[in-house]
């Protein structure tokens, strides 16, 4: 039955030029299991993903995680990005998961596994136990972030390997709610600036150790402006020369992994709907989450799953693509799901093509309205992000 939902849901997919996420591929999930194995310690599956991706055993390793530089915006925009396009040859692109967004990468990337395991399923949810409208990145509505997302952190890990850990980063972030679910684990260390990052990274990489530097302002630029802008161009051109001098800086032997956790599309204003003003998209639909790219909608308890996700496609058209929550699990659009994450998935699940997208005005912010560029549904953009390494 799974295979031939599978099959089912993947030529729906690939109809509105959208593909199925590949959790046991070359993953985002990946990266860090990988670099535990690298650094000697025993992670499950570890050893595999190292293989996989191809890394040596070292005593130093840099991941930086930049928010919203996915494969396809670099390679298009590496005029700006001199030194990232010299490691772009030859370089093997990874895939996030679904939805491609901050919350459910940071998930999966933090523990090595899928969106379905950690129950970080967009960038809002609606939590079962509350029916509120919770927020994954500001972690409002929810509860602590160990009793949300219970699987361990590869961070985690290798602390208790004895390996010294530390994360780079916003002092906000530290302790925050999204951090303690995906990325608990070592020691945090403060730092705003892009370049005070790069310093701090170098002087702690001149021990043993992993260091995870995160850096989030190509993304916020997209939001604003979109991936095609002179001010995205100009974002990726200030993280060039940071990630260069970083090269720099490390002492010899340091293996450094840069990646992503998704990539971007500019808006269509002419293909977006309002689930919350549009009469046909609300019939029996109170409440969505997720976000403009990637949606969970929860229905009515005495509306028709199957009659209102045809209702939703006849509307969408080639512009989406609307699943039951059985065949968004069928098809392992999540990976594997836990019991606990099952409810958290919406009735339906829609993934949105091209530069479409479906608002929801009932609940979104008139600033999160106008956003020019936008990320979460299943398209090669939005899904493949960069592993450039050199070792020093």
């Amino acid at each position: 039955m799974t295979s031939t939902v599978r099959a089912d849901v993947r030529a729906r997919l690939e109809r509105s030029g959208l593909m199925l996420p590949d959790y046991r591929g070359r993953s985002l999930s990946g990266v860090l299991p990988a670099a535990a194995a690298a650094l000697g310690v025993e992670v499950p599956d570890g050893a595999r993903r190292r293989d996989q991706l191809g890394l040596p055993r070292t005593e130093r390793v840099c991941v930086v995680l930049v928010d919203g530089l996915g494969q396809e915006n670099l390679a298009e925009r590496s005029g700006h990005a001199p030194f990232l396009r010299s490691l772009l040859t030859g370089s093997k692109a990874l895939q996030a998961g679904y939805p491609s967004t901050t919350a459910a990468s940071m998930g999966s990337f933090g523990t090595g596994t899928s969106p379905g395991r950690t129950a970080m399923l967009g960038y809002t949810v609606r939590n079962p136990e509350s029916g509120a409208l919770a927020n994954l990145v500001s972690w409002t509505d929810l509860p602590p972030a160990r009793s949300w997302q219970r699987e361990p952190t590869v961070l985690e890990a290798m602390a208790d390997a004895g390996v010294t850990v530390t994360s780079v980063g916003p002092k906000k972030f530290h302790g925050s709610g999204l951090t303690e679910a995906a990325l608990r684990g070592g020691d945090h260390v403060s730092a705003e600036l892009l370049s005070d990052r790069v310093d701090t990274a170098a002087r702690l990489l001149r021990r043993p150790g992993l260091v995870y530097l995160y850096w989030g302002d190509v993304d916020k630029t997209g939001h604003h402006h979109g991936w095609g802008s002179w001010q995205w161009g100009d974002a990726l051109s200030t993280l060039d020369g940071e990630l260069a001098r970083l090269a720099r800086l490390l002492p010899p032997g340091t293996t450094v992994l840069v990646t992503a956790d998704h990539g971007m599309v500019d808006v269509d204003l002419g293909l977006r709907w309002d689930a919350g003003t549009d009469p046909v998209l609300s019939a029996g639909v109170p409440m969505t989450s997720g976000e403009p790219r990637a949606l969970h909608l929860h229905l009515d308890a005495d509306a028709d799953p199957i009659a209102v996700r045809d209702r939703w496609q006849e509307v969408l058209g080639r512009h989406g693509v609307v699943l039951t929550r059985d065949e968004a699990v069928g098809a392992g659009l999540f990976g594997p799901v836990a019991e606990h994450v099952l409810p958290v998935v919406g009735d339906l699940v829609v993934a949105t093509a091209g530069r479409a997208t479906v608002v929801d005005s009932r609940t979104q912010t008139p600033a999160s309205l106008e956003l020019r560029g936008v990320h979460g549904s299943l398209t090669p953009t939005e899904l493949r992000v960069p592993l450039l390494v050199w070792q020093d």
